[in-house]
């Protein structure tokens, strides 16, 4: 298997008043995904599906993020989510509520070898 980096997608995600992890980073990845239209498998007459994505997501508390969730958001492929520390919270004046900004990289990679037998 030669599995092969194609594509490095990034994006930010929030949850303005609700300080939840998993919200922020859900809408994190589909701020990633949703702003492109990835042609290269079709390119490489491989389905869609062969896509193999290594999601990243940067929050202050990895800990509170549901990654099954964040990884319901792929609409293609196969994925694993990683949650390392990172993005921002914002608490607000009298400290009893925050915003929560979570950071997404979407890494897409195919196996070329595959993609040269086609």
């Amino acid at each position: 298997m030669a599995m092969k980096r194609m594509v490095l997608e990034i994006g930010m995600g929030t949850d303005i008043r609700g300080a939840d992890y998993t919200k922020a980073a859900v809408r994190a990845l589909r701020d990633a995904l949703w702003h492109n239209s990835l042609n290269v498998a079709a390119a490489l007459n491989m389905d869609t599906d062969a896509m193999v994505v290594d999601v990243r997501i940067g929050v202050p508390k990895p800990e509170l993020v549901d990654k099954a969730q964040v990884l319901a958001v792929l609409p293609h492929g196969t994925g694993t989510v990683t949650c390392v520390e990172g993005g921002l919270e914002i608490f607000n004046d009298s400290g009893t509520g925050s915003t929560v900004l979570a950071h997404a990289a979407a890494i897409v990679r195919l196996d070329i070898a595959n993609a040269e037998k086609a």
